[in-house]
């Protein structure tokens, strides 16, 4: 795929088009590898991001309560001995 280097700025750059950003989970910052002659991007999106305040905020509301059971009523244990 060839990509046009324009002005940004003092500097130049490329831009990418929404359906590279979407298939490769482009958001706000790139880890820009160079590698033999090669330049490589790679996301920096951090999917997970957030989700350890979030999970404490559950516990100290006490909204991290399972929705379902564990273990069924009608379930044996003892077969999967």
């Amino acid at each position: 795929m060839d990509v046009s280097v324009i002005p940004i700025g003092n500097s130049k750059g490329i831009r990418l088009s929404k359906t590279i950003l979407e298939k490769y989970n482009i958001t706000d910052k790139v880890e820009l590898i160079l590698e033999k002659g090669f330049i490589i991007l790679k996301s920096k999106a951090e999917p997970r991001q957030g989700w350890e305040a979030a999970f404490k905020k559950m516990s100290e509301n006490g909204d991290d309560k399972l929705l379902i059971e564990d273990v069924f009523e009608d379930e044996n244990l003892e077969e999967w001995n």
